[in-house]
């Protein structure tokens, strides 16, 4: 379907992925690859020079994961955004939680997929957002509705559902390397992670941080 769709222009879609996990990357990049309707340009274990890549590149679409080690996902596509407003950008991310998902739309994602159904909706969504379209996994639209019901205060300091896992994982007592393990995330991730706890709840440690989070609520 995908190859029917683009060989009118009989041009392939050039595709820039962004994702830390060197196996996951690879499989992807094998996929695109793999399609004539696709150009395989790189893959990136991280987004710290996207906005240089980019330009280098001149995509049309990028595949971008949300959580790497320095700089986010979310916070790449609004760095592409204030340049570049036509390439296609769709999220890849484990993450179904409301607060990630309006935040990549909210930065300017075309299209938000879950990882997990890569292997049998990856093309499906690139043709609908080749066509201007903006896919998004079973489950998450509905997310994005409920999340428009919320009271506007359930969520004070607006942490994602990867910052209260790890904010609850600190204060059972767990070290970084623990929490890395049990989430399978890198220690450089999870230290970004709680740097933007400390951040959103404006403290400077790991037991303020579990203090107010358990005086307040934020953990069980």
């Amino acid at each position: 379907m995908l190859v029917r769709v683009f060989k009118m222009t009989n041009m392939a879609v050039n595709t820039l992925i962004y994702e830390d996990n060197a196996l996951l990357r690879e499989s992807i990049s094998s996929l695109v690859s793999g399609n004539p309707a696709l150009n395989f340009l790189a893959a990136y274990e991280d987004v710290k020079q996207v906005e240089e890549q980019v330009k280098k590149w001149k995509p049309d679409l990028i595949l971008m994961d949300i959580e790497m080690p320095g700089r986010s996902g979310i916070e790449a596509t609004q760095l592409i955004r204030k340049s570049n407003a036509k390439v296609a950008i769709i999220i890849l991310t484990v993450f179904d939680d409301s607060e990630n998902v309006l935040n990549a739309i909210k930065a300017g994602a075309s299209g938000y997929m879950l990882k997990k159904h890569i292997s049998d909706r990856l093309f499906i969504a690139i043709e609908e957002v080749m066509e201007g379209g903006a896919p998004m996994s079973p489950g998450v639209a509905r997310l994005v509705i409920q999340s428009m019901h919320k009271p506007a205060n359930e969520n004070l300091y607006q942490l994602t559902g990867r910052e209260k896992e790890i904010l609850t994982s600190l204060s059972k007592g767990n070290s970084y390397k623990m929490i890395a393990s049990d989430l399978e995330i890198s220690i450089d991730t999870v230290r970004t992670h709680i740097k933007r706890i400390y951040e959103k709840l404006q403290v400077h440690s790991q037991t303020e941080a579990v203090s107010k989070a358990i005086n307040e609520g934020l953990v069980e």
